[in-house]
């Protein structure tokens, strides 16, 4: 046993290292925390002398209320200025690069684009009324503000209450280039906060001299023409140097309305358009009553022009052709021949513009856009809208809108690539992919059918089975690319019914592969670039890549022996030609917010696309209506006095009688068909709340699925299932 008075051995050096440092450890702490407590009291003694009571009290509860208000606005602002941002990638500048002419398929000039820099009449080198003219109508207070006029802004919404319609705009000049240089013309909160904060983005990277100059060039005034100076060479033959106080007052007025105050289209209303301007600048203070007296007694005249009618939307799509093409050559200023035929433009306007004066207000419809390409590629025609001074937003070549059953064409296309034929049998019957469960609008169903029934009737379930079990999306979107879509597409089970936006000029390119014979890449829309002394730059037949075959000789007769039958007993049957043979396919969304009708000939390829710029529904608007008339009334034109050419897989060009009894057959089987089939029961109202989150997710994706009718009328789909 340990002897307990015996002397211990001491600890040994590393152990009472350990100790030394715990006892640091434990000793630090305490003091820290001790000295927290103290900062902490003293701070909270400080903090006691600036308590306040009563209404001081209430001053400082506001102003921090507000300190935090404000660092939460400011992240909400950094949010919504980012996307603005955006848009000043890339060089934004670059219009001043080149200055194109351009003419038409037969020779005659149609237009100008572009602006070279030494064209451009320098701000210090205006006679000082141009000037005056143009701030004291657009922007009074031009150089005291940063890009938003505040106090221009309020006045101009009493104006407007005062009169009760819009008489003025409250958008400062750099608001106008902001626009002018990024934005479009559609009418929405996104685009009015972008604006906002790009021209505070010019304010900082822009002087006050450099924003008049690029609104001065840059602004649309009318006749197809840009900017102030080509404005008074095209209205009043001279210079802007040249320009007396009449001819300034009424260049001032176009600015906001060029289509309504347009001198060659309506020179009483431009007239008085520069009699407000000539108030403008009395009330202004720039000028007094005796200085533009004379000016109101001799109001201006101008150059006779004759009936031109320039095709803008045409013109500013080939005007990208052209910057594409000839981005490599070094020449700046050059003659674009182009494809465009006068002719079928004009018909292809006026038939948009009849049936919407017609029936705009019976289907709720504002806004339309058209594309012609011949089978060989070339763009007869583009309608961007209906009045380009109204709106200079292409919708043809721009404008995302939901396809529809008109995207159906690729499905198939890409079924009969992968060995299917026009009666191979597929079932049309209730389906469910990953929770989603389409249905067709009658909430029948007819069991086994084939591929030709099922597209011309537009049945929704046998798509989106060849998609599930079949094909896969990604093929599907794969094989659109390949025929010449180019605006992204979702690979998404809705996709095989229409649910991503694309364009017209997709539309049309698309379909002219099955009317070209299965070669895409022929679309063009210059023929030949040249200077003006008449050295060939670019050639199309010389330079362009060759077309490439995308569709087997199989498939493109088994789509076009379908796609025919469509305006015959399918949903198109108000697009059908007297006599003559066509093809196409209808296509109407959701909340019937777009209606599309696509289709050829074996000689035109168009594609009409209805709907309004503010996703707003139609009144029950579909693809085999209005787009369908329009369409049947362009093509009807189109092939007055020229060859008629087969389509490719179809023997004949001329309707054959033998075709039309065969269609009346068809008809009245499927009518039959149709009253000896069962309803299926109809899924119970969704709630509010799932109807709401529909709603939005409609909203931010596009992506709800569009289902039309089996016949005539063609109408839209019911969703079982909420889940996408």
């Amino acid at each position: 046993m340990d002897n307990p008075f015996k002397p211990q051995k001491s600890r040994s050096p590393r152990a009472g290292r350990l100790l030394a440092i715990d006892a640091w450890i434990d000793s630090t702490l305490y003091e820290a925390g001790f000295a927290a407590r103290e900062f902490w009291e003293d701070l909270t003694i400080f903090f006691r002398r600036f308590r306040f009571s009563g209404w001081r009290r209430g001053v400082i509860e506001l102003l921090s209320e507000g300190f935090t208000l404000g660092v939460a606005g400011s992240v909400v602002m950094l949010a919504l200025a980012l996307p603005a941002f955006e848009e000043t990638h890339g060089d934004w500048r670059a219009q001043d690069d080149f200055a194109v002419t351009f003419t038409d398929r037969y020779g005659n000039e149609i237009g100008q684009r572009g602006i070279i820099q030494r064209d451009s009449v320098p701000v210090d080198e205006m006679p000082d009324h141009v000037i005056k003219a143009v701030l004291a109508t657009e922007d009074r207070r031009f150089f005291e503000h940063y890009g938003i006029d505040f106090p221009g802004l309020i006045r101009a919404m009493s104006e407007n209450v005062r009169a009760n319609s819009v008489v003025q705009g409250g958008s400062s000049i750099t608001q106008q280039l902001a626009k002018n240089l990024f934005l479009t013309n559609e009418r929405t909160v996104e685009r009015k906060i972008k604006e906002a904060f790009l021209a505070v983005w010019l304010e900082m990277n822009l002087s006050k001299k450099e924003i008049l100059q690029l609104y001065l060039d840059r602004a649309y005034m009318g006749g197809g023409t840009f900017g102030i100076a080509a404005a008074a060479d095209f209205y009043f033959g001279k210079t802007v140097k040249d320009l007396n106080l009449a001819e300034a007052a009424m260049l001032a007025g176009l600015f906001k309305a060029p289509a309504k105050y347009a001198p060659h289209i309506n020179l009483p209303a431009a007239r008085a358009r520069a009699n407000v301007v000539l108030t403008n600048l009395v009330h202004s203070g720039f000028m007094t009553e005796g200085q533009v007296l004379s000016a109101r007694l001799r109001p201006a005249g101008i150059v006779d022009r004759g009936d031109l009618n320039s095709p803008d939307y045409f013109l500013d799509w080939a005007f990208e052709e052209v910057k594409r093409v000839a981005a490599r050559s070094g020449v700046h200023s050059m003659v674009a021949r182009t494809t465009i035929d006068m002719n079928i433009q004009r018909a292809a306007e006026e038939s948009l513009e009849f049936h919407l004066r017609q029936h705009g207000k019976e289907y709720r419809v504002t806004e339309g856009a058209v594309v012609v390409l011949e089978n060989n590629g070339a763009v007869r025609a583009i309608v961007g809208g209906r009045d380009y001074g109204t709106s200079q937003f292409n919708r043809a070549t721009r404008a995302l809108r939901q396809a529809g059953s008109s995207f159906k064409p690729y499905v198939y296309a890409t079924a009969m690539e992968n060995g299917f034929k026009p009666d191979s049998k597929i079932s049309d019957g209730p389906i469910t992919w990953n929770g989603w469960s389409p249905q067709n609008y009658s909430r029948r169903y007819s069991g086994r059918t084939n591929l030709t029934t099922a597209l011309v009737k537009s049945v929704n379930t046998v798509p989106v089975r060849l998609a599930k079990d079949h094909l896969g999306v990604k093929p599907i979107v794969e094989m659109a690319h390949a025929m010449g879509v180019e605006s992204p597409l979702e690979v998404f089970k809705t996709t095989v019914l229409g649910t991503s936006g694309m364009t017209v000029m997709d539309q049309a390119t698309g379909y002219g592969t099955f009317a070209s014979g299965g070669f895409a890449g022929l679309r063009h829309g210059i023929t030949q670039l040249l200077t003006h002394s008449g050295e060939i730059i670019y050639d199309w037949q010389r330079d362009a890549p060759a077309p490439k075959r995308v569709l087997s000789e199989q498939a493109l007769v088994a789509m076009n022996s379908i796609l025919v039958q469509i305006p015959e007993w399918g949903t198109a049957r108000r697009a059908a030609l007297p006599g003559i043979r066509s093809a196409g396919k209808t296509g109407t969304t959701q909340s019937y917010r777009d209606a599309w009708y696509v289709g050829f000939t074996g000689n035109y390829t168009a594609a009409v696309w209805l709907g309004n710029d503010d996703f707003s529904p139609t009144n029950d608007m579909t693809g085999g209506s209005l787009p369908a008339m329009i369409w049947q009334r362009l093509m009807a034109y189109a092939h007055q006095n020229i060859d008629l050419k087969p389509i490719p897989g179809i023997e004949n060009p001329f309707v054959d009688p033998k075709v039309i009894a065969e269609a009346e057959k068809k008809k009245a089987g499927e009518a039959a068909q149709e009253a000896s089939t069962p309803a299926i029961e109809r899924p119970p109202v969704l709630s509010s709340t799932t109807t709401r989150v529909l709603r939005q997710m409609s909203e931010t994706f596009r992506s709800a699925p569009v289902i039309e009718a089996p016949a005539e009328p063609e109408t839209l789909s019911a969703v079982s299932s909420p889940k996408l």
